[in-house]
C-alpha cells in the first residue's frame, strides 16, 4: 500500500537557506532515506545528502526529523501519520556544507588529541583481562560514530565558543573506555577534566536518549569518568597516596 507524504526538507549552502515543501510517494516498509532517495530521484536531483550503509552501521546519515536527531535509515515511515508532514534538517551542531550534509569535522580533530591505547610494559600475550572488564569496554565500542550525542549536547550546541575546550560525550566516552582498560597504562583523568571538558557536562542524559546504538553514554561513561576524576582531585587519602607514588591507576575508584 503506498501514499503520498508531506515532506519539508531544508535546501541551503552555509550562506542561507530555508525549508522546502515536497510531496513524495511512500510505500510500505520504507524509512526516511527511501524518501529522500526517491526526492532525489523525481523532484530534486541536486539535493545533498550524506549515507553509506542504509543498515545503521555507519553513521553516515544524521539528520533531524522533526526537530528530532536521527539516522535517516532507521527511522521508519510507519511511525508518522499519513497525514503528518515530516520535516527534515541538517543536524544542528555542525556547519552546514549543502542542504542535508554538514561538516563534522570538529569530531575528527577532537578525535586526534586523544592519546591513543597505551599497553606499558605488557608484551603482546602477556596480559590477562576479567570478563567483566571485557563487557564493560564492548559497549563503548558499539559506537557507529553518527555523531548524534555530540550534536544534541547543549555545551556546544547552544555555545560555539565551547567547542575548543569540548570534546562531547561521544570522545569524553571514549577516554572514559581507555581509562577504565586494565591493560592503559595512561591516567586519562586529568586529560578528561582539563584538556577534553568533562566538567562541562552536567549530566543531563540527552546523549544516551538519542544514541542509535542504546549505549548508556552518561550511566556507564561520563558518571563513572566524573567519579574518578573527583576521587583523584579531592579525597586527601588518594592525593597523598598519588604523591608518595603509591596508588596507582584505578585503585581509588570503584569498579564502574
Amino acid at each position: 500500500m503506498s501514499y503520498e507524504a508531506k515532506f519539508r526538507v531544508w535546501r541551503g549552502d552555509a550562506g542561507e537557506g530555508e525549508l522546502t515543501d515536497y510531496t513524495v510517494e511512500v510505500n510500505e516498509g520504507e524509512v526516511v532515506l527511501d524518501i529522500i532517495h526517491r526526492l532525489q530521484a523525481t523532484q530534486a536531483p541536486d539535493l545533498a545528502v550524506r549515507w553509506n550503509c542504509k543498515a545503521g552501521k555507519c553513521g553516515s546519515c544524521s539528520a533531524e526529523i522533526n526537530g528530532m536527531p536521527r539516522l535517516l535509515c532507521m527511522t521508519r515511515m510507519s511511525t508518522f501519520s499519513p497525514d503528518e508532514t515530516i520535516t527534515v534538517t541538517p543536524v544542528r551542531t555542525f556547519p552546514v556544507i549543502r542542504d542535508l550534509v554538514t561538516d563534522v569535522s570538529f569530531n575528527y580533530e577532537k578525535a586526534r588529541q586523544i592519546p591513543s591505547f597505551d599497553p606499558g610494559d605488557t608484551k603482546p600475550g602477556e596480559f590477562r583481562m576479567m570478563q567483566q572488564d571485557v563487557e564493560r569496554s564492548q559497549e563503548f565500542r558499539k559506537c557507529i560514530e553518527c555523531f548524534l550525542c555530540n550534536n544534541v549536547c547543549h555545551v556546544i550546541r547552544d555555545h560555539e565558543e565551547n567547542k575548543e575546550s569540548f570534546a562531547g560525550p561521544r570522545f569524553l566516552m571514549r577516554i572514559s573506555e581507555l581509562e577504565m582498560h586494565p591493560a592503559d597504562a595512561a591516567d586519562r583523568r586529568k586529560i578528561a577534566q582539563e584538556d577534553h571538558g568533562l566538567g562541562f557536562c552536567n549530566i543531563t542524559k540527552c546523549c544516551t536518549e538519542v544514541c542509535p546504538e542504546h549505549i548508556k553514554i552518561t550511566d556507564n561513561a561520563l558518571i563513572p569518568m566524573k567519579e574518578r576524576v573527583a576521587g583523584q582531585k579531592y579525597d586527601p587519602l588518594v592525593w597523598l597516596g598519588s604523591k608518595l607514588g603509591i596508588v596507582k591507576k584505578g585503585q581509588d575508584t570503584p569498579s564502574a
